[in-house]
C-alpha cells in the first residue's frame, strides 16, 4: 500500500514539473521564436501527454528501460506514415520549435547535476579522463559516419 502511495505521490510530483515545463517552453517558443503561444498549446499538449505515458510506463512496467526511450518509441510510432495518428500528431508538433525545448531540460539537467556534486568529487580526476574519451569518441565518430554518408552520396 505505501509503494502506490509512494508512486502516486511520484506521478503527481512528475505531472508538477511537465506542467513547469511547458510553462516554460511556451514562453520560449513565444520569445525566442515568436511562435504564438496559442498555435503551440495543442503540440505541447501532446508533447508533455507522451512524455506522461513514457513516465508512467517506466514506473509501472516490470522491466526496465528508461522514459526518454519509451517517449521516443511512442513519439516514432504516433509519427510513422502508415499510422492514422501521423497526420493529426505531425500537424500540431510541428507547431512546437523543438531546439526552445532544451532550455528546461538543460536547467533541470544542471539543477541534477548540481545536487550531486559531491558523489562527482568522489570520483574523482577520472571522470574527467572518461569524459574526454566519450566527448573526442562522439566528435571523431560523428565526423567519420558524415564522411562516409556523404562520400556516398557524392557531396564530397
Amino acid at each position: 500500500m505505501a509503494e502506490k502511495t509512494q508512486k502516486t505521490k511520484k506521478l503527481g510530483t512528475y505531472i508538477v514539473v511537465l506542467l513547469i515545463s511547458g510553462l516554460m517552453i511556451l514562453i520560449g517558443q513565444w520569445v525566442g521564436y515568436d511562435k504564438p503561444i496559442m498555435s503551440s498549446i495543442p503540440g505541447l499538449l501532446l508533447v508533455l501527454f507522451i512524455a506522461f505515458i513514457s513516465l508512467i510506463l517506466k514506473e509501472y512496467l516490470p522491466f526496465k528501460f528508461p522514459a526518454f526511450a519509451w517517449a521516443s518509441l511512442l513519439a516514432l510510432l504516433l509519427s510513422m506514415p502508415f499510422m492514422p495518428t501521423a497526420g493529426f500528431f505531425l500537424k500540431y508538433t510541428n507547431e512546437v520549435v523543438f531546439l526552445g525545448t532544451t532550455t528546461p531540460i538543460l536547467a533541470f539537467a544542471g539543477i541534477s547535476v548540481g545536487n550531486k556534486l559531491g558523489e562527482f568529487k568522489k570520483l574523482g580526476w577520472k571522470v574527467f579522463v572518461v569524459a574526454l574519451f566519450v566527448f573526442a569518441g562522439t566528435f571523431f565518430g560523428s565526423a567519420i559516419v558524415a564522411n562516409i554518408i556523404m562520400s556516398l552520396t557524392g557531396l564530397i
